[in-house]
Protein backbone atom coordinates (compact mmCIF):
# COMPACT_ATOMS: atom_id res chain seq x y z
CA UNK A 1 0.00 0.00 0.00
CA UNK A 2 1.41 3.25 -0.88
CA UNK A 3 1.56 5.83 2.41
CA UNK A 4 1.22 8.62 0.42
CA UNK A 5 -1.90 8.08 -1.58
CA UNK A 6 -3.48 6.55 2.09
CA UNK A 7 -2.19 10.24 3.22
CA UNK A 8 -3.93 12.26 0.47
CA UNK A 9 -7.19 10.18 1.00
CA UNK A 10 -6.93 10.77 4.61
CA UNK A 11 -6.27 14.69 4.01
CA UNK A 12 -9.47 14.93 1.76
CA UNK A 13 -11.40 13.33 4.62
CA UNK A 14 -10.27 15.20 7.32
CA UNK A 15 -11.05 18.51 6.36
CA UNK A 16 -14.48 17.20 5.81
CA UNK A 17 -17.17 18.23 8.48
CA UNK A 18 -17.12 16.25 11.77
CA UNK A 19 -20.69 15.29 11.16
CA UNK A 20 -20.33 13.90 7.46
CA UNK A 21 -16.66 12.10 8.13
CA UNK A 22 -17.85 8.23 8.94
CA UNK A 23 -20.54 8.20 5.69
CA UNK A 24 -17.45 9.85 3.40
CA UNK A 25 -14.79 7.80 4.83
CA UNK A 26 -17.51 4.70 3.89
CA UNK A 27 -18.13 5.59 0.55
CA UNK A 28 -14.76 5.71 -0.05
CA UNK A 29 -13.88 2.49 1.31
CA UNK A 30 -16.51 1.24 -0.86
CA UNK A 31 -15.21 3.48 -3.81
CA UNK A 32 -11.56 1.72 -4.20
CA UNK A 33 -12.79 -1.72 -1.90
CA UNK A 34 -12.40 -3.96 -5.05
CA UNK A 35 -9.43 -1.86 -6.94
CA UNK A 36 -7.14 -1.75 -3.31
CA UNK A 37 -8.32 -3.91 -0.57
CA UNK A 38 -5.24 -2.78 1.61
CA UNK A 39 -5.78 0.39 1.37
CA UNK A 40 -9.74 0.63 1.45
CA UNK A 41 -8.89 -1.31 4.99
CA UNK A 42 -6.47 1.15 6.38
CA UNK A 43 -9.14 4.18 4.79
CA UNK A 44 -11.88 2.30 7.34
CA UNK A 45 -9.81 2.49 10.12
CA UNK A 46 -8.79 6.34 9.91
CA UNK A 47 -10.20 8.21 13.10
CA UNK A 48 -12.41 11.28 12.78
CA UNK A 49 -10.82 14.68 13.82
CA UNK A 50 -10.83 16.49 17.13
CA UNK A 51 -13.00 19.50 16.42
CA UNK A 52 -10.11 21.86 17.21
CA UNK A 53 -7.57 19.32 14.82
CA UNK A 54 -10.57 19.37 11.95
CA UNK A 55 -10.05 23.41 12.39
CA UNK A 56 -6.05 23.28 12.22
CA UNK A 57 -6.58 21.04 9.04
CA UNK A 58 -8.41 23.37 7.17
CA UNK A 59 -5.89 26.21 7.94
CA UNK A 60 -2.84 23.57 7.03
CA UNK A 61 -4.60 23.04 3.41
CA UNK A 62 -3.70 26.41 2.00
CA UNK A 63 -0.64 26.83 4.09
CA UNK A 64 -1.87 28.91 6.52
CA UNK A 65 0.09 27.91 9.53
CA UNK A 66 3.15 28.58 7.87
CA UNK A 67 3.91 31.86 9.17
CA UNK A 68 3.41 30.69 12.69
CA UNK A 69 5.79 27.47 12.46
CA UNK A 70 8.50 29.66 10.52
CA UNK A 71 7.98 31.59 13.82
CA UNK A 72 8.99 29.27 16.06
CA UNK A 73 12.90 28.95 15.39
CA UNK A 74 13.18 32.82 16.10
CA UNK A 75 11.13 32.74 19.38
CA UNK A 76 12.88 29.64 20.57
CA UNK A 77 16.59 31.47 19.99
CA UNK A 78 15.39 34.21 21.66
CA UNK A 79 14.64 32.53 24.52
CA UNK A 80 17.86 30.84 24.59
CA UNK A 81 19.67 34.04 24.32
CA UNK A 82 17.79 35.75 26.91
CA UNK A 83 17.28 39.18 25.43
CA UNK A 84 14.21 40.29 27.14
CA UNK A 85 13.38 43.17 24.52
CA UNK A 86 13.30 40.37 21.24
CA UNK A 87 11.00 38.17 23.17
CA UNK A 88 8.88 40.44 24.14
CA UNK A 89 8.50 41.72 20.61
CA UNK A 90 8.41 38.45 19.46
CA UNK A 91 5.55 37.32 22.23
CA UNK A 92 3.65 39.95 21.28
CA UNK A 93 4.16 39.09 17.03
CA UNK A 94 3.44 35.14 18.32
CA UNK A 95 0.02 36.62 19.87
CA UNK A 96 -1.37 38.28 17.07
CA UNK A 97 -0.41 35.56 15.07
CA UNK A 98 -2.23 32.85 16.70
CA UNK A 99 -5.04 35.42 17.68
CA UNK A 100 -5.66 35.89 13.82
CA UNK A 101 -5.46 32.31 12.76
CA UNK A 102 -7.70 31.23 15.32
CA UNK A 103 -10.64 33.64 14.00
CA UNK A 104 -9.30 32.58 10.57
CA UNK A 105 -10.28 28.79 11.55
CA UNK A 106 -13.26 29.93 13.35
CA UNK A 107 -14.44 31.44 9.99
CA UNK A 108 -13.63 28.32 7.67
CA UNK A 109 -15.60 26.18 10.18
CA UNK A 110 -18.79 28.55 10.11
CA UNK A 111 -18.54 28.56 6.07
CA UNK A 112 -18.41 24.01 5.91
CA UNK A 113 -21.69 24.27 8.52
CA UNK A 114 -19.90 23.82 11.31
CA UNK A 115 -19.49 26.55 13.78
CA UNK A 116 -17.33 25.67 16.96
CA UNK A 117 -17.10 26.72 20.62
CA UNK A 118 -14.90 29.28 22.08
CA UNK A 119 -13.20 25.88 24.40
CA UNK A 120 -12.24 24.57 20.66
CA UNK A 121 -10.76 27.82 19.61
CA UNK A 122 -8.52 27.52 22.56
CA UNK A 123 -7.79 23.99 21.40
CA UNK A 124 -6.67 25.46 18.23
CA UNK A 125 -5.03 28.46 19.74
CA UNK A 126 -2.88 26.05 22.11
CA UNK A 127 -2.22 23.79 19.17
CA UNK A 128 -0.83 26.74 17.23
CA UNK A 129 1.65 27.66 20.33
CA UNK A 130 2.62 23.85 20.48
CA UNK A 131 3.57 23.87 16.59
CA UNK A 132 5.69 27.20 17.11
CA UNK A 133 7.35 25.03 20.59
CA UNK A 134 8.51 22.24 18.96
CA UNK A 135 9.71 21.34 15.52
CA UNK A 136 8.01 18.57 15.41
CA UNK A 137 4.84 19.62 16.38
CA UNK A 138 5.30 22.23 13.74
CA UNK A 139 5.59 19.34 10.80
CA UNK A 140 2.74 17.78 12.65
CA UNK A 141 0.14 20.31 11.97
CA UNK A 142 1.21 21.57 8.59
CA UNK A 143 0.55 17.83 7.40
CA UNK A 144 -3.01 18.55 7.23
CA UNK A 145 -3.37 14.76 9.26
CA UNK A 146 -4.20 16.27 12.70
CA UNK A 147 -6.93 14.02 14.83
CA UNK A 148 -5.91 15.24 18.29
CA UNK A 149 -5.40 18.88 18.91
CA UNK A 150 -1.23 18.99 20.99
CA UNK A 151 -0.62 21.41 23.45
CA UNK A 152 3.49 22.66 24.94
CA UNK A 153 4.12 21.29 28.40
CA UNK A 154 7.10 24.09 29.53
CA UNK A 155 10.11 22.53 28.35
CA UNK A 156 8.59 18.85 27.21
CA UNK A 157 8.16 18.01 23.86
CA UNK A 158 4.72 18.26 22.47
CA UNK A 159 2.96 14.41 23.00
CA UNK A 160 2.06 13.47 19.33
CA UNK A 161 1.18 9.81 20.19
CA UNK A 162 -1.91 9.03 18.57
CA UNK A 163 -2.15 12.40 16.84
CA UNK A 164 -1.63 11.97 13.31
CA UNK A 165 -3.71 9.86 10.73
CA UNK A 166 -1.00 8.82 8.89
CA UNK A 167 2.19 9.12 11.39
CA UNK A 168 4.31 7.71 8.66
CA UNK A 169 3.43 10.42 5.92
CA UNK A 170 4.95 12.73 8.54
CA UNK A 171 8.48 11.09 9.22
CA UNK A 172 9.38 15.28 10.27
CA UNK A 173 6.91 14.84 13.27
CA UNK A 174 9.77 12.19 14.60
CA UNK A 175 13.22 12.98 13.02
CA UNK A 176 12.77 16.93 13.45
CA UNK A 177 13.16 18.92 10.27
CA UNK A 178 16.32 18.73 9.99
CA UNK A 179 16.77 15.11 10.32
CA UNK A 180 16.87 12.09 7.67
CA UNK A 181 13.72 9.99 8.08
CA UNK A 182 13.67 7.47 10.32
CA UNK A 183 11.25 4.38 11.82
CA UNK A 184 8.77 5.89 13.37
CA UNK A 185 8.60 3.13 16.00
CA UNK A 186 12.15 3.79 16.78
CA UNK A 187 11.49 7.93 16.71
CA UNK A 188 8.91 7.49 19.48
CA UNK A 189 10.68 5.07 21.54
CA UNK A 190 13.78 7.11 21.56
CA UNK A 191 11.37 10.46 22.27
CA UNK A 192 10.24 8.59 25.47
CA UNK A 193 13.65 7.60 26.79
CA UNK A 194 14.49 11.05 26.35
CA UNK A 195 11.49 12.20 28.83
CA UNK A 196 12.10 9.25 31.47
CA UNK A 197 15.89 10.35 31.88
CA UNK A 198 15.59 13.44 32.31
CA UNK A 199 15.86 14.86 35.99
CA UNK A 200 13.11 15.63 37.91
CA UNK A 201 13.55 19.31 38.60
CA UNK A 202 14.57 20.12 42.62
CA UNK A 203 11.31 21.35 44.41
CA UNK A 204 11.95 25.23 45.76
CA UNK A 205 12.18 25.55 49.54
CA UNK A 206 8.42 26.01 50.90
CA UNK A 207 7.01 27.66 53.37
CA UNK A 208 4.09 25.43 53.84
CA UNK A 209 5.87 21.95 54.22
CA UNK A 210 2.56 20.54 54.14
CA UNK A 211 2.57 21.62 50.06
CA UNK A 212 4.32 20.02 47.55
CA UNK A 213 4.83 22.21 44.51
CA UNK A 214 6.75 19.27 42.21
CA UNK A 215 4.62 16.51 43.63
CA UNK A 216 1.42 18.98 42.32
CA UNK A 217 2.56 19.22 39.16
CA UNK A 218 3.35 15.38 38.90
CA UNK A 219 0.02 14.75 39.79
CA UNK A 220 -1.69 17.34 37.10
CA UNK A 221 0.45 15.91 34.68
CA UNK A 222 -0.58 12.24 35.74
CA UNK A 223 -4.33 13.48 35.41
CA UNK A 224 -3.82 14.98 32.54
CA UNK A 225 -2.31 12.11 30.66
CA UNK A 226 -5.02 9.93 32.43
CA UNK A 227 -7.43 12.39 31.02
CA UNK A 228 -5.92 11.88 27.31
CA UNK A 229 -6.05 8.53 27.45
CA UNK A 230 -9.84 7.85 28.44
CA UNK A 231 -10.50 10.87 25.79
CA UNK A 232 -8.70 8.57 23.13
CA UNK A 233 -9.97 5.65 24.59
CA UNK A 234 -13.75 7.20 24.35
CA UNK A 235 -12.88 8.27 20.58
CA UNK A 236 -11.97 4.96 19.74
CA UNK A 237 -15.06 3.59 21.16
CA UNK A 238 -17.09 6.78 19.24
CA UNK A 239 -15.69 5.28 15.85
CA UNK A 240 -15.96 1.90 16.70
CA UNK A 241 -19.64 2.58 17.11
CA UNK A 242 -20.20 4.46 14.23
CA UNK A 243 -18.38 2.01 12.08
CA UNK A 244 -21.20 -0.21 13.45
CA UNK A 245 -23.72 1.98 12.72
CA UNK A 246 -22.48 2.85 9.35
CA UNK A 247 -22.70 -1.28 8.55
CA UNK A 248 -25.87 -1.79 9.81
CA UNK A 249 -27.54 1.31 7.89
CA UNK A 250 -25.96 -0.85 4.97
CA UNK A 251 -27.42 -3.71 5.76
CA UNK A 252 -30.76 -2.04 6.21
CA UNK A 253 -30.20 -0.26 3.02
CA UNK A 254 -29.67 -3.68 1.51
CA UNK A 255 -32.49 -5.11 3.24
CA UNK A 256 -35.27 -2.59 2.08
CA UNK A 257 -33.87 -3.15 -1.52
CA UNK A 258 -34.67 -6.76 -0.72
CA UNK A 259 -38.04 -6.06 0.13
CA UNK A 260 -38.72 -3.53 -2.37
CA UNK A 261 -37.80 -5.91 -4.75
CA UNK A 262 -40.16 -8.61 -3.40
CA UNK A 263 -42.89 -6.30 -2.95
CA UNK A 264 -42.54 -5.45 -6.78
CA UNK A 265 -42.65 -9.10 -7.97
CA UNK A 266 -45.63 -10.10 -5.56
CA UNK A 267 -47.32 -7.24 -7.10
CA UNK A 268 -46.94 -8.62 -10.50
CA UNK A 269 -47.69 -11.99 -9.71
CA UNK A 270 -50.90 -10.69 -8.39
CA UNK A 271 -51.84 -8.53 -11.73
CA UNK A 272 -50.70 -11.71 -13.61
CA UNK A 273 -53.19 -13.62 -11.26
CA UNK A 274 -55.95 -11.14 -12.13
CA UNK A 275 -55.41 -11.32 -15.75
CA UNK A 276 -55.24 -15.08 -15.46
CA UNK A 277 -58.65 -14.93 -13.47
CA UNK A 278 -60.12 -12.57 -15.91
CA UNK A 279 -59.52 -14.92 -18.74
CA UNK A 280 -60.34 -17.73 -17.45
CA UNK A 281 -64.06 -15.74 -16.72
CA UNK A 282 -64.21 -14.84 -20.28
CA UNK A 283 -63.78 -18.55 -21.41
CA UNK A 284 -66.12 -19.78 -19.03
CA UNK A 285 -68.84 -17.70 -20.66
CA UNK A 286 -67.67 -18.40 -24.27
CA UNK A 287 -67.97 -22.31 -22.81
CA UNK A 288 -71.12 -21.45 -21.33
CA UNK A 289 -72.47 -19.54 -24.62
CA UNK A 290 -70.96 -22.28 -27.21
CA UNK A 291 -72.79 -25.05 -24.94
CA UNK A 292 -76.23 -22.95 -24.99
CA UNK A 293 -75.86 -22.53 -28.93
CA UNK A 294 -75.41 -26.52 -29.15
CA UNK A 295 -78.53 -26.65 -27.33
CA UNK A 296 -80.93 -24.27 -29.41
CA UNK A 297 -79.44 -26.35 -32.66
CA UNK A 298 -80.73 -29.73 -31.07
CA UNK A 299 -84.03 -28.73 -30.43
Amino acid sequence: MDIDTLAEAARDLLRRAPADFVAERTARQRSIRKDDRDLAAAIGKLRKPAPAAWVIDLLAQDGSLDEAVDLGPAIRDAQAGADPKEIAALRRRRSGVVGALAQAGAALAEDAGHPVTAAVLDQVRATIEAAMADPHAGAAVRSGLLVQPLESAGFDDVDLDGALAVPDAVPDAWSGSDGPPIPIDDARRARKVRRASRPEPEPEPDPEPERDPAADRRAARQAETTARTESRDADAALDGAERELAAAEERRAELQRDLDRATAEIERLEHARDDAEAASDQARELLAAAQQHRRDLGR
